[in-house]
């Protein structure tokens, strides 16, 4: 059994020199925002070797991160994790599992901190290099680790690409789309005025349940039902704009190549704009989930509100919030649908054969337990574990070390160290 050995060490943990342990290897104090960075407490006792890597991919995109290894320099296996516009390459995970004694590469795709334009079909040719790397560099096994968007990029990378020896999520949710699906505002009337709204589908409407925070709300379930409904019809309109763009596009790049700039200079003009033009969409309100504000719903251990809200998410509903506010409609398609992207679990985890293994936080705000069984149901590996981690938030603080002594014991068992 691999045991990261650090709750008995409190005191240390408290003094400056460990304190200056952490500023030198794990960053300091962590950014607001970028709950996925280490805390104090999730430091193991040991200097852990890290090296930057920049990889360019095949089409030319950048890729960079850092690789943490064990102490003693030997390592088989490889953990590699990335989320589609987060860096992972300080992620709790990533210096627990080094101590343990795996190579562990967090890195950043090319759409680091731009959800705009964000496609997974080219997220995943960037894991793939990541991946190729660690293989180059003498890895027998590659594990593909993804924490919350992470999971679904991970899974796509592997039902499309084949790599991978082993899929792990932690706190994954069903797809960005899929997630979209759950917290889009279905109220919304009209798409290009934030404030139009449809009040039998307003959550945030009184007369349907509604009460200001910190009062919980009480929701009825027959109107929950057309709530869900509503929202995946609000999902298809935003497609439908999408899609009949990128038609515009490719009918404008048609007729182009009937036009001879030569003899027909403006008309060529006019149209190559056409065929370049990139339509961006501003999507109002994305933080109206019935379950954040109505804990009867799907009960768990979950507090009340998003991790999304500062802290009511009717606030963040309508001001700085939210996800998805600004996209192209490529980027919208590919990721934030739930009706179009490719990066659904519920798609790629039948094609996941390899050894699986998903922990899912019981207090998250984000993922219901139900969805967390999902998933695992629907993996296609024979060898597939599912842990709950049991009052545990959506980035596991204060279950950190536990978690990662649970997914390197299962790594353990599975491939070489």
């Amino acid at each position: 059994m691999v045991k990261l050995i650090i709750l008995a060490l409190a005191p240390w943990l408290k003094s400056k020199t460990f304190v200056d342990h952490l500023d030198a290897h794990l960053g300091g104090q962590r950014p607001f925002g970028l709950n996925y960075w280490p805390l104090p407490e999730d430091a193991p006792p040991v200097d852990i070797p890290r090296e930057s890597i920049r990889l360019v991919t095949p089409d030319g995109a950048l890729v960079r991160g850092l690789l943490w290894t064990p102490p003693n320099g030997k390592w088989k296996t490889a953990v590699i994790l990335s989320h589609p516009r987060g860096d992972f390459s300080v992620h709790y995970a990533c210096p627990l599992l080094a101590a343990a004694g795996y190579a562990v590469f967090g890195f950043s795709t090319r759409y680091l901190n731009n959800d705009t334009d964000c496609l997974h079909e080219n997220c995943i040719i960037d894991v793939k290099v990541a991946h190729d790397e660690m293989k180059r560099r003498g890895a027998e096994s590659v594990i593909l680790l993804g924490n919350s968007g992470g999971g679904s990029l991970m899974a796509m990378a592997h039902a499309e690409l084949g790599i991978g020896d082993g899929w792990v999520g932690m706190a994954a949710h069903p797809g960005e789309g899929v997630f979209m699906l759950q917290v889009i505002d279905p109220s919304v009337a009209d798409e290009n005025d934030p404030f139009s709204r449809v009040p039998e589908l307003d959550m945030y409407n009184p007369e349907n349940g509604w009460r200001p925070w910190p009062e919980p709300s009480s929701y009825d379930l027959d109107w929950l039902a057309k709530y869900r409904q509503a929202q995946i019809a609000r999902v298809a309109r935003i497609d439908a704009i999408a899609k009949q763009a990128i038609a515009d596009a490719d009918t404008a790049g048609t007729a182009l190549k009937e036009i001879h700039k030569d003899t027909n200079l403006e008309t060529w003009r006019d149209q190559r704009a056409r065929r370049v033009f990139t339509k961006y969409h501003t999507i109002y309100r994305t933080l109206a989930n019935p379950v954040y504000l109505d804990l009867s719903l799907e009960p768990d251990e979950r507090p009340m509100g998003s991790l999304f809200a500062f802290p009511d998410p009717f606030e963040a509903n309508y001001g700085r919030g939210g996800l998805a506010r600004t996209m192209t409609s490529r980027g919208w398609l590919s990721t934030w649908s739930g009706l179009s992207s490719h990066a659904k679990l519920a798609d790629t985890m039948l094609h996941i054969k390899v050894p699986t293994l998903l922990l899912h936080p019981t207090a998250d705000t984000e993922i219901r337990i139900r969805e967390a069984k999902e998933i695992v149901a629907a993996s296609g590996a024979a060898d597939s574990t599912y842990v709950e981690m049991k009052g545990a938030p959506h980035y596991l603080e204060g279950h950190r070390i536990e978690a990662l002594e649970i997914v390197a014991d299962w790594i353990e068992k599975r491939f070489p160290r």
